[in-house]
């Protein structure tokens, strides 16, 4: 659609738009905007606004995943958060190599991409103690 007849379309009157199968930004906004009973005096509120009902309101996001050293060690955890662990939070690596659920490309990550503690952790896991001598 050309940019013309989009002008001609979002110009038309509301009556003109609907009949033509097309609604403007303007009747858009007012179908998904809510407006509370009793509200018929309050500027902006049409005498033809009606409220939407309580499942189209729109609701705000989930809030941030906030990671923790447990979520980083917990097997319950999905394969992208840990991913996300391993990508972005590097002060928590150590943690992933502790999680049951980490596959061979997950831990190769973490090996290549290094962090604080990263090479303590895998000795522990592979047996090894600081001091480079094996237990047991």
């Amino acid at each position: 659609m050309s940019i013309r007849r989009r002008l001609s379309a979002i110009s038309k009157p509301n009556g003109i738009a609907e009949a033509a199968g097309t609604t403007g930004p303007a009747q858009r906004l007012r179908q998904q905007r809510w407006t509370p009973a009793g509200s018929a005096g309050h500027p902006g509120a049409g005498l033809d606004a009606v409220p939407i009902a309580a499942p189209d309101v729109l609701s705000p996001p989930p809030p941030p995943l906030v990671v923790t050293p447990a979520m980083a060690c917990d097997p319950d955890t999905d394969m992208p958060t840990l991913w996300l662990i391993a990508r972005e939070h590097p002060h928590l690596r150590k943690w992933l190599i502790a999680n049951p659920k980490a596959d061979a490309a997950l831990l190769e990550y973490v090996s290549q991409a290094g962090g604080p503690g990263v090479r303590d952790a895998f000795g522990i896991l592979f047996g090894e103690t600081t001091s480079g001598k094996a237990t047991g």
